[in-house]
């Protein structure tokens, strides 16, 4: 997309997210709010999207009707046709049943610490046009994975100026769109110890950020010490919770790891991305384990952020 073409998207952006009453991106983009709300990784439902249960235009109906949830965290492998038409649709929906669209998680689109630098910049690329359509849909950022480098930060010492290199490029294209662009600790380097705050401060821009995952931390961290060291850097927090048929979460303390968030002073979405123990034959049981999973999450932030 040129600068021109580009500039028009945006203007038009803009006028759409207005029209529909939800947020205006290129007012309103770049800031997360200031006031605690829950939001849904789209990802904790990906068994009953498989299974046909629903579709993405039907997810801002789930979290109004189902789940009593205010935000919508879209996944790039769920957006059927990105089409203007049915980007219109997800705001229109959205707005329809007072649901915010916060941000998108981009997968599979390259690897952005690969040691080929044409590599790197094709995955720049790739990434663009989630930027765009992330402003389209009045999110305030898109959510990126650091992949593509060695297996431990001492195995590939250089994939820290490499990503660098690659976040720099990206964020000077998202300026314009007001959309952060931050990472998840998502496997491989990204969820080695210390990695990604490292990777902020050699960065260091402001609309670079983390979206630190209680879940995904290498054997050998200590949780609790990474995401309190994460959290000053947070634009986000993916609130993993892995649920047994029992209806217990025995890996790690997830009020604990809330606490620490809310003690580091972080507010705006907590995002629920959950999964759930659970021996289903239909897509009316595999819907009904998503959904459990969703709420025991749900109550727990309840419990601990709301003080419910």
């Amino acid at each position: 997309m040129n600068s021109l073409s580009r500039r028009n998207f945006l203007h038009r952006t803009a006028a759409a997210s207005l029209a529909l009453g939800s947020f205006a991106p290129s007012a309103l983009a770049y800031a997360r709010p200031e006031k605690n709300a829950i939001s849904l990784a789209t990802w904790s439902i990906v068994r009953s999207f498989r299974a046909g249960v629903w579709k993405l235009t039907d997810v801002a109906r789930i979290c109004r009707e189902d789940l009593g949830i205010d935000g919508i965290e879209y996944v790039n492998q769920f957006f059927e046709v990105p089409t203007q038409n049915y980007l219109n649709q997800l705001n229109k929906t959205a707005a329809d049943h007072g649901v915010q669209n916060v941000l998108i998680m981009v997968d599979q689109e390259g690897s952005m610490v690969a040691k080929d630098k044409k590599e790197r910049h094709q995955a720049v690329i790739n990434h663009r046009k989630w930027v765009d359509i992330a402003a389209y849909l009045g999110c305030h950022a898109i959510r990126c994975n650091a992949h593509g480098g060695g297996r431990t930060p001492e195995e590939d010492p250089d994939a820290l100026d490499r990503a660098a290199e690659s976040f720099s490029e990206l964020l000077d294209y998202a300026k314009e769109a007001k959309i952060n662009v931050i990472i998840e600790n998502h496997g491989g380097l990204s969820s080695a110890p210390g990695w990604l705050p490292a990777l902020m401060k050699k960065v260091d821009n402001p609309n670079f950020g983390l979206l630190p995952d209680y879940g995904n931390y290498a054997e050998n961290a200590d949780r609790y010490k990474e995401v309190k060291e994460s959290m000053p850097y947070a634009k986000g927090v993916s609130v993993k919770a892995g649920w047994q048929a029992d209806g217990t979460h025995p890996q790690y303390d997830l009020e604990k790891l809330l606490q620490i968030s809310l003690d580091a002073g972080y507010t705006g979405f907590w995002g629920i991305e959950s999964s759930m123990r659970g021996d289903a034959n239909s897509p009316e049981e595999i819907k009904k384990i998503d959904w459990q999973g969703v709420l025991l999450t749900k109550k727990v932030i309840e419990k601990v952020v709301f003080k419910g």
